[in-house]
């Protein structure tokens, strides 16, 4: 299989990427709402970027090559989704291949989520903190953003050591910041103990 580093990826250099994402996204999900699986197809697009496109760049490699043609794309796509994915989002993947588009899954999933949000009447905060939330505190920050923006809340988590003292918040082109820069002498020494109840402050003195 090619090197990764030797593929073009499209998703990053191609400047139509995102309006051609959202215009496969919109066939997706129109097909996916037709059928009341909507949620489960965003869910399993969700996976298949951020699981197996992330965790394997000769996957990614493999959806981007023109060098490899759609059947074999396709054999590739049975192989590993067939019996993991629903069948409309397998099909979905065999006809992008057949277009020479594979390449644009993450711009395709990209768009279904914006989509989704929209269609729904919800919005993507995207919360960065340096230990994973605790139930408590999720739910604290999915209420109170929700209260504020006057929509449901779906958050993105994101665990960034260097946010030692606490979390930034993202909602679109708004950012929450609350984070302290991490001391070099203080690498190793905070304790975690008790770090729910501090970030649960921050977020207090951020939405207050």
């Amino acid at each position: 299989m090619e090197n990764p580093e030797d593929v073009r990826h499209e998703t990053v250099m191609d400047t139509g990427a995102e309006k051609l994402g959202r215009t496969y996204a919109q066939s997706l999900l129109a097909a996916a709402e037709g059928r009341g699986i909507i949620d489960s197809i965003v869910d399993q697009l969700n996976r298949l970027v951020d699981e197996y496109l992330a965790g394997s760049p000769q996957l990614a490699a493999a959806f981007a090559s023109p060098r490899i043609d759609a059947t074999d794309k396709g054999r590739i796509i049975d192989r590993i989704f067939g019996d993991e994915f629903d069948p409309l989002l397998v099909n979905f993947l065999k006809v992008m291949a057949s277009r020479g588009r594979l390449g644009y899954v993450p711009a395709v999933r990209d768009g279904a989520t914006a989509l989704f949000d929209e269609h729904f009447g919800q919005v993507l905060a995207k919360v960065s903190t340096a230990v994973p939330l605790d139930d408590a505190l999720r739910t604290q920050i999915t209420d109170r953003l929700g209260n504020a923006l006057g929509k449901k809340v779906r958050l993105q988590e994101v665990v960034d050591p260097e946010l030692i003292g606490g979390m930034v918040i993202r909602v679109g082109d708004t950012v929450f910041d609350s984070s302290v820069a991490t001391r070099l002498d203080a690498i190793g020494k905070r304790a975690r103990e008790g770090f729910s109840s501090k970030l649960s402050q921050r977020f207090e003195q951020l939405t207050g």
